[in-house]
């Protein structure tokens, strides 16, 4: 029976029922900070029944997430529930979770034993000094009281079930030798490990590439379908809505503001900011109107990439053995013309990043060549350049990083961070110095008057405005951006994608654009290339990568992309890629 017969087939067998798992009855956090309070969850109902999944959406700063924690007792310390109930429902009655202290037994019970826990961020919920069998094994001997054997038993069916191969020898692996996709897995089964009522998710895919993504979200699905379980899906991403939720429930600014059927959601949106929302999505996976006449105004090269190959690996190591040679790029060639924009896709482990710090030259290549054409047209063999030539062609080749979070010195005010790289080439100091930040800031879109404050005080999208600043300080003519989006909400990645198209004429300058996500590399390229295992696999204009892809590896990643629109479910019928 397939997941469509399986669905169903359950709705049927609890159709006569009626009755939810769980309801959330005006729930009200507070977070008590030393200047304020803040009003993180106002007002706040929703009810999980068995069998359904509801998706809670919103931006970042909502309150998703802290919504999901206080269903399991675990505000941070700060935050205190201000009012409301959180009914959960069993055969021995209903209970408060609301009312319960956070160490108490009968929560401590209903972790885990009735509600399981997927988190966002596996790396960082998981121990890394423990192998991830023995930390599911502790969940199954404090809630199912299992001696050693039997819990270990049961620990290598749970990864049996999660799909993790070898689960006999992968029991007894670190965190860090499982891939993101396998720590996903993990995370599932110990959520899974006492047989939950209710599963909550918070966020599960983010940090995934689109197949991995699709793996995951099926996996949870099929998973949620024959325990008969009610699911709580947290996520920004609304493709990833349109394809797994039966209900959902949108917030902004701690408060939910729309309701319903994923149908009437997408196709009958009551509140503005659930249509902005979906608008910022569906221009994302239209093609931009101008994208073939800016094919046809390109330049001369300004970097031209000939067999680029990385080699790790293969190196004596302790007791004179030696480690297999792992080929991160191989044989890369392209170019990057004059006022282009170049993606680069593939899943997790490509070589994508690899190929961008080559082009850098902050990894050293094993061999090939990389040619910079400089405005003057004299050009640079950048493999062959000294110290002093790198340094100059580091002001030329600029990178955007990943992460506007961690990329950004909270010890250094905006003015510091932005100014440093003019700082370290000795151009600039003084009030001509804040000067040049002012430009760069306004270039941006921050207001210059902010320059004095640090970080923290700015949200993601900001953050990110302020990392493009300082990428544009020493006037480049490329700029690498390796996942500069991917942190970002989907109104927030439409507007910083849109900046940088604006200073991109402005400016006149090329990207090499590094990312997993398609639909932003179909917004933003002119041309893309697909990376399999190091090997780019296949090159063309974006529009014919995404709409006549060739190769079947390029094909499966395409069909993995999350589709907004409820009434085509693109993820059903994706093409599985095999190597």
């Amino acid at each position: 029976m397939g997941i469509g017969g399986m669905v169903a087939k359950l709705k049927a067998d609890v159709a006569d029922t009626g009755e939810p798992l769980l309801e959330v009855k005006d729930l009200s956090i507070d977070f008590h900070l030393r200047t304020h309070i803040l009003h993180a969850v106002r007002n706040v109902s929703f009810a999980l029944e068995r069998g359904r999944t509801l998706c809670l959406v919103g931006e970042s700063g909502s309150g998703k997430s802290v919504t999901a924690r206080a269903l399991l007792g675990i505000v941070d310390r700060q935050g205190r529930i201000a009012g409301g109930r959180i009914l959960l429902h069993g055969d021995e009655g209903e209970v408060d979770i609301a009312q319960m202290t956070e160490r108490s037994s009968e929560l401590l019970r209903i972790r885990g034993g009735r509600i399981g826990l997927v988190f966002q961020e596996p790396m960082s919920s998981l121990s890394p000094v423990h192998t991830i069998g023995s930390q599911i094994i502790e969940a199954l001997r404090l809630h199912r009281r299992l001696d050693a054997r039997a819990a270990r038993a049961e620990t290598v069916e749970l990864l049996r079930q999660v799909e993790i191969r070898d689960p006999e020898t992968m029991v007894d692996r670190y965190t860090f030798e499982f891939s993101g996709g396998m720590r996903q897995r993990a995370m599932i089964a110990m959520a899974l490990a006492c047989d939950p009522d209710i599963l909550i998710a918070d966020e599960p895919t983010t940090a995934l590439d689109v197949t991995t993504q699709a793996e995951i979200l099926d996996l949870i699905k099929r998973l949620q379908v024959s325990r008969g379980m009610a699911m709580l899906l947290i996520t920004h991403d609304m493709g990833v809505v349109a394809e797994v939720a039966d209900d959902v429930a949108v917030m902004r600014y701690g408060r939910i503001v729309e309701t319903g059927s994923v149908d009437d959601v997408f196709h009958a949106a009551q509140h503005p900011y659930t249509s902005s929302l979906l608008s910022s999505t569906v221009r994302l996976e239209q093609p931009r109107a101008d994208i073939r006449d800016r094919a046809e105004a390109l330049g001369e090269p300004v970097l031209s990439v000939r067999s680029l190959t990385k080699v790790y690996g293969a190196v004596s190591g302790w007791f004179g053995k030696s480690g297999p040679a792992l080929t991160a790029v191989d044989d890369a060639s392209f170019d990057l013309h004059a006022g282009e924009n170049l993606g680069i896709v593939g899943e997790s482990g490509s070589g994508k990043t690899t190929l961008g710090r080559l082009i850098l030259r902050t990894v050293e290549p094993t061999s090939g060549s990389i040619t910079y054409r400089r405005k003057d047209g004299t050009s640079d063999d950048v493999l062959a350049l000294s110290k002093a030539g790198l340094k100059d062609y580091h002001r030329q080749v600029r990178l955007v990083f990943q992460d506007p979070f961690a990329s950004l010195n909270p010890r250094m005010t905006v003015k510091q961070i932005v100014g440093d790289p003019l700082v370290v080439a000795g151009t600039l100091r003084g009030a001509a110095l804040e000067h040049r930040v002012g430009e760069l800031l306004d270039l941006v879109g921050i207001d210059p008057r902010s320059m004095e404050r640090y970080p923290h005080a700015f949200s993601g999208g900001q953050r990110q405005r302020i990392g493009i600043a300082r990428a544009l300080a020493l006037d480049p003519s490329v700029l690498i951006a390796d996942e500069a989006t991917a942190a970002l909400d989907v109104s927030i990645r439409a507007q910083i994608l849109d900046l940088l198209l604006d200073i991109q004429k402005r400016l006149g300058l090329s990207f090499i654009f590094i990312s997993h996500d398609i639909s932003v590399v179909r917004y933003f390229c002119d041309h893309v290339a697909v990376m399999h295992r190091g090997r780019i696999v296949e090159m063309g204009t974006a529009e014919e990568i995404v709409n006549n892809p060739r190769e079947p590896y390029t094909q499966s990643l395409i069909s993995a992309v999350p589709n907004p629109d409820p009434r085509n479910k693109r993820m059903l019928h994706r093409t599985r890629f095999k190597s």
